[in-house]
């Protein structure tokens, strides 16, 4: 076995209350390939910047190879008095390093290295880190969050990089499919300290759940044999007679270990707040388009998203994702085409930027300054009882946001969407900075929300368990939907990855200006609608909106309190008629949604 670059044993820290390392250790030799994993908030990071000497450990030893060079990429990049990127990722290059190197992988991350660092974006400083992490080839490389706000074309060449690499490396990831790629061993951080299977990622979740249950028969054995201990104390015979001092000790240490004994950390509990059923049609897009000057974002681009549907959009930073999904969702206007929005849509979002007020507390942030209280699925619950759902603890209730980690913050901000009604949930980058249990939870509430779900993500494994089916670029600012998840995406593209259809778009021939008129397609002549299939696809929207406003009015007659109690006869017939609207609007949206999908194939 090759002797170790870095080596730490016997690490403790506390920062007041439960300590957050209790004894962890952490080793890397030449060529290891090390996921370093565990909950958010249990001191993986810590642990990290205690390895590249950050942080000292309040005991515990360090072991660091004299000649070894160790390079650590922090989640939140530093770029303060560098000029350009350029010069920040140089300034990490040693007198030996290879000075083109720096320039390799500006190159092949997408930058030029004259950029300002001020001017980035997070995805931008994020592979500005990495290319100034990268460029010595260093014998260690500790990488805290590497993919957080990386596109996929940017994430699958970083595995090819770090497999390539003959550097230890120590990643601390989300991305499922990102560990299991690049990991040969795993060390798990839980309850201050640290197990290592010396086995990928891939392996893990099953050892772990073994450990844990282990754990849990080793409590009941231990509780089991202190009952038979108090028993000998209170009856025994030998006890009686003496006092034998060594089992009166024994049976004190096994009390004071199971009283010390801290379980594993729960699980969030997520539940989104259900609004009223939105129609069958959710939204209709027709050939829409957004160019910002010469650069064509999105060009003819039609879909139509029915209730229920599940939609992940992918692709390279910049491609468009989420000016996409803005105009679908009405809040940005296409130069061209149309946008058709479906009736009673109740639209919760989770934004990428997630700009919250530093200052603010969480009670305040949640109850949006409403006092204690707030409704969730219709039910008032206090903001303390709220917040235990999200894990958080009761004290942080005054606590300002800026003391939250960065998983914390994520978890306060879907605790607040989620409270909110929907039918309609666009969540744009939401596995960022969570933990691998609560991306567990948030896929389960992604996968069976009876609503609709927008979707943009990174997260191949996350797309793969979730989506029902997949919008991705092509050239031109041309945008493919494919059935089924992102590996159902690349199967339907022949195994063309986003990156190569990327590299076609820099050929390929440029989309027309909005101004100019496409050469129109040569098609059979088309068949025609009857008169009667026409005045239909005319009256039926009115006559939704219509039955709409009905079932709104006998939605509002409903939530009287008093109204069951003045008329209980009357309170019946309106129930009874509320659902006869209701199935009267699923069948003209049915009968509309079926006649537009004739015309349309009709037309070509």
């Amino acid at each position: 076995m090759a002797p170790p670059l870095l080596a730490l044993d016997g690490i403790r820290l506390t920062f007041g209350g439960a300590p957050l390392l209790d004894g962890a250790a952490l080793s890397a030799s030449a060529g290891d390939r090390i996921a370093l994993v565990g909950r958010n908030g249990s001191g993986k990071s810590t642990l990290l910047k205690i390895a590249a000497g950050m942080i000292e450990p309040q005991d515990g030893e360090v072991f660091r190879q004299p000649s070894a060079t160790v390079r650590y990429l922090p989640q939140i990049p530093d770029m303060d008095g560098f000029a350009s990127v350029r010069a920040y990722v140089e300034a990490g290059l040693g007198p030996a390093d290879d000075p083109y190197r720096a320039t390799y992988l500006l190159e092949n991350l997408g930058l030029s290295g004259e950029e300002k660092p001020e001017a980035l974006s997070g995805g931008e400083a994020r592979r500005a880190a990495l290319a100034r992490v990268l460029a010595p080839q260093p014998d260690i490389v500790l990488l805290d969050e590497p993919t957080n706000h990386l596109d996929l074309e940017t994430i699958e060449w970083l595995e090819e990089e770090i497999n390539r690499s003959s550097s230890a490396v120590i990643v601390i990831s989300h991305d499922r499919r990102f560990l299991e790629r690049v990991s040969r061993a795993t060390v798990w951080l839980d309850r201050g300290q640290t197990r290592r299977l010396d086995k990928g990622f891939g392996h893990f979740e099953s050892w772990r759940d073994t450990v844990l249950e282990e754990e849990e028969r080793d409590q009941h054995k231990l509780a089991r044999q202190i009952v038979r201990e108090e028993h000998w104390l209170r009856y025994g015979v030998t006890a009686r007679r003496k006092r034998n001092m060594r089992r009166l000790g024994e049976l004190q240490d096994m009390r004071v270990r199971l009283r010390g004994h801290r379980g594993p950390e729960g699980l969030a509990t997520l539940a989104a707040t259900d609004a009223s059923e939105s129609g069958k049609l959710v939204i209709e897009a027709k050939a829409i388009g957004k160019r910002y000057g010469e650069l064509v974002v999105v060009d003819n681009f039609s879909t139509r998203i029915a209730r229920g549907a599940r939609i992940g959009l992918v692709g390279p930073n910049g491609a468009g994702k989420t000016t996409l999904l803005k105009m679908l969702t009405g809040e940005l206007e296409p130069d061209t085409g149309s946008v058709r929005l479906g009736v009673n849509l109740e639209i919760a979002t989770l934004d990428q930027k997630r700009a919250v007020d530093p200052e603010e507390t969480l009670s305040h942030f949640l109850t949006d300054g409403r006092g204690e209280n707030l409704v969730v699925n219709g039910e008032q619950r206090h903001v303390v009882s709220y917040m235990k759902d999200f894990l958080f603890k009761p004290e942080q209730a005054r606590t300002p946001i800026r003391e939250l980690s960065g998983g914390e913050r994520a978890r306060l901000i879907l605790a607040r969407v989620l409270a909110r009604p929907s039918n309609v949930l666009v969540l744009d980058e939401p596995t960022n900075d969570l933990d691998m249990e609560t991306l567990d939870l948030l896929q389960e509430l992604v996968a069976g929300y009876a609503g609709t779900v927008l979707l943009v993500s990174h997260d191949r494994d996350f797309l793969d368990r979730t989506v029902t089916s997949v919008i991705a670029p092509d050239s031109g600012g041309r945008w493919v939907e494919y059935a089924g998840g992102y590996s159902d995406m690349l199967a339907q593209r022949g195994g063309t990855k986003l990156t190569d259809r990327r590299k076609e778009a820099k050929t390929a021939t440029p989309a027309p200006k909005a101004d100019a008129a496409p050469a129109p397609a040569a098609k059979a002549p088309a068949q025609k609608l009857s008169f009667k299939q026409k005045f239909a696809l005319e009256t039926l929207p009115k006559k939704i909106e219509a039955v709409t406003a009905s079932i709104s009015a006998l939605e509002d007659r409903i939530a009287d309190p008093a109204f069951y109690t003045r008329d209980p006869g009357g309170f019946q017939k309106t129930i009874a008629a509320l659902d006869k609207e209701r199935e009267t609007l699923k069948t003209l949206e049915d009968e509309w949604l079926e006649l537009e999908m004739l015309r349309e194939e009709m037309e070509g």
